[in-house]
């Protein structure tokens, strides 16, 4: 087995770093967080994702996984990869900063053959940077971008739909495959500009996916269609497929936004002029605009001073992820209006605060109540918005919810809620796609 060190252990290079290990391989994470790399080698995992705490465990337990903060770890492996963030700058590109630094670092450290693999999610023409930076012609640079989905890591590094290697060197392709050896996967060896094309194209395309059925929900509404039954009708044509077919408030997160305003500068630099993209990302920006004109129809009047339960803060259920979250982009707006939020989400504790993340610092953090219990957030609510698909929230007991609530009314951006049972319970409903 093989000699690797991983740099950076945030989601993608602490869930690379663990599969690796389990695969049989001696990985070191490099971070240059102490107080991180303290936590993770006393087996504390700081990110919610089924399966990771236990693969970094066994790794621990079994001697093939550890860390550090010496960047001096790499002069003894065979291969390093890159897991940096590229946050986006305000152009839209991606801020390489973090990738090119920890080349620079790295360079006098690398021993001749080592193989540096770009994870991170970086524009065409990345890995001739990073070979610039690195100043090393002995060494080589190689492009396997991640594709993974948050609540779904681990399944989706050592089961992955494909992997793509991108190279210029096929003997440098040839020993990064070698790295997965035992994982039965379709191979795309390919040069490493079309390697990171593919990472943004991926994303984008799921992204316009997500913005078209929710642009249908629209219409659904209107007409009196059911989105549910049109999704299904969808899914079941081999071309199109149910995957990425489910209405909501928005698509958010660490990588969709990021990616596609990304790929847009990409196409603008290259001087075309990628006109869908932008308009997925506008049809994005709406759906949250729609959730609030859907409170406000709740109301029947202005959202000045009334009390709004919101279930849910994290962009989806199954992370404690809050970036680009379209919960908090509808909480900016509601408390913009006036309204007192309170709010519930099973991995958000209510002493956090999030006036910055959700941008109502200037209004007062007391804007926003956290609530431990979700019913506790509902007390005295004139509506509710669920907003997160958590399972929590699907069995609540409809009676007590309306009991608790000063005005019955909930949007329902997910369709979580048993309809019947809300009608029953004397509830006001609109959902997404749905008269």
């Amino acid at each position: 087995m093989s000699s690797i060190a991983v740099v950076g252990t945030g989601y993608v290079g602490l869930t690379t770093a663990a599969s690796m290990a389990s695969l049989g391989h001696s990985v070191v994470g490099i971070d240059i967080d102490a107080d991180k790399v303290a936590k993770l080698t006393a087996a504390e995992v700081p990110i919610l994702e089924p399966g990771l705490t236990e693969l970094v465990r066994d790794g621990l337990r079994q001697g093939h996984l550890r860390f550090s903060t010496d960047h001096a770890e790499a002069a003894h492996v065979e291969f390093v990869f890159l897991c940096l963030p590229t946050p986006p700058a305000e152009n839209g590109r991606a801020d390489l900063t973090y990738l090119l630094d920890a080349a620079r670092t790295l360079s006098p450290h690398l021993k001749a053959d080592t193989v540096v693999i770009n994870k991170s999610t970086v524009p065409v023409g990345s890995c001739a940077r990073v070979q610039r930076e690195l100043g090393r012609q002995d060494v080589f640079v190689v492009s396997n971008p991640e594709f993974l989905r948050e609540g779904h890591a681990v399944q989706d590094c050592l089961q992955p739909d494909r992997l793509v290697i991108g190279s210029d060197d096929e003997a440098a392709a040839i020993r990064v495959f070698s790295l997965y050896r035992g994982v039965v996967t379709p191979l795309v060896v390919t040069d490493p500009a079309t390697a990171e094309l593919t990472k943004y194209a991926a994303n984008a395309f799921l992204a316009t996916k997500l913005s078209f059925v929710n642009s249908i929900a629209a219409i659904c509404e209107e007409v009196g269609a059911d989105i549910g039954d049109v999704v299904l009708g969808l899914g079941h044509d081999k071309r199109i497929g149910a995957e990425f077919l489910r209405p909501g408030p928005g698509w958010g997160g660490s990588c969709f936004p990021k990616d596609t305003r990304a790929l847009d500068a990409i196409a603008r630099d290259a001087g075309y002029d990628f006109t869908l993209l932008r308009e997925t990302i506008a049809v994005n920006d709406e759906q949250k605009h729609r959730v609030v004109d859907k409170v406000r129809r709740l109301l029947d009047g202005p959202l000045e001073g009334a009390r709004i339960a919101v279930w849910g803060l994290t962009f989806k259920a199954g992370t404690d992820d809050l970036r680009e979250s379209p919960s908090l982009a509808v909480i900016a707006e509601l408390v913009a209006a006036g309204a007192d939020v309170h709010a519930h989400d099973p991995t958000v504790d209510p002493g956090t605060d999030l006036s910055r993340a959700t941008g109502i610092a200037a209004v007062g953090p007391d804007a926003l109540t956290i609530h431990k219990d979700a019913l506790d957030a509902a007390d005295g609510a004139q509506a509710l918005v669920v907003m997160t698909e958590w399972d929590d929230y699907r069995w609540i007991d409809p009676a007590e919810l309306v009991e608790r609530m000063a005005a019955p009314g909930v949007v329902d951006t997910r369709n979580l809620l048993n309809r019947s049972s809300l009608a029953r319970a004397g509830c006001r409903l609109l959902s997404t796609g749905r008269a």
